[in-house]
């Protein structure tokens, strides 16, 4: 195991006793979605090893398709995976930093920056197997742009 595999597995096992220990100390917020906002964005994204991030908006019909996916998602994968959801309109700025344009966008960070992402409404299977290779050992992976 190489000296960057060693540093990512310590990362990743110190992130998921911080989300055991916020999870008992704020009642069981792990495995859902957080909710992103301007504000909190980069802090939050910071935070975590590997974060989906679902860009949506309230009235927009195949983001209420990817919703209940991501909440089961985010249960099935809490303590590995943090996931993230940010209004679009309500949030303009990260918004546009990101060259959002179509919704739903999922875009995966991972140590706080963007590596992979997918547009539209995606099964269950696709999102994971785009994760997937982000939370493994190994793989290599396109930057997303």
């Amino acid at each position: 195991m190489s000296f960057d595999e060693e540093v990512e597995r310590i990362n990743r096992k110190k992130f998921e006793e911080m989300l055991r220990e916020k999870a008992r100390s704020e009642g069981s917020s792990e495995g859902k979605p957080i909710v992103l906002t301007d504000s909190n964005f980069t802090s939050e994204v910071a935070k975590a090893p590997v974060m989906l991030v679902d860009f949506w908006a309230p009235w927009c019909g195949p983001c209420r398709m990817v919703g209940p996916i991501i909440e089961q998602l985010a249960g099935e994968y809490a303590g590995r995976v943090v996931f993230g959801k940010l209004n679009v309109d309500e949030n303009p700025v990260v918004s546009n930093t990101f060259g959002i344009q179509s919704i739903p966008t999922m875009v995966i960070f991972k140590n706080g920056k963007p590596v992979d992402g997918l547009v539209g409404a995606m099964p269950k299977s696709h999102i994971e197997d785009k994760l997937k290779p982000h939370i493994g050992q190994g793989g290599s992976h396109t930057p997303y742009q």
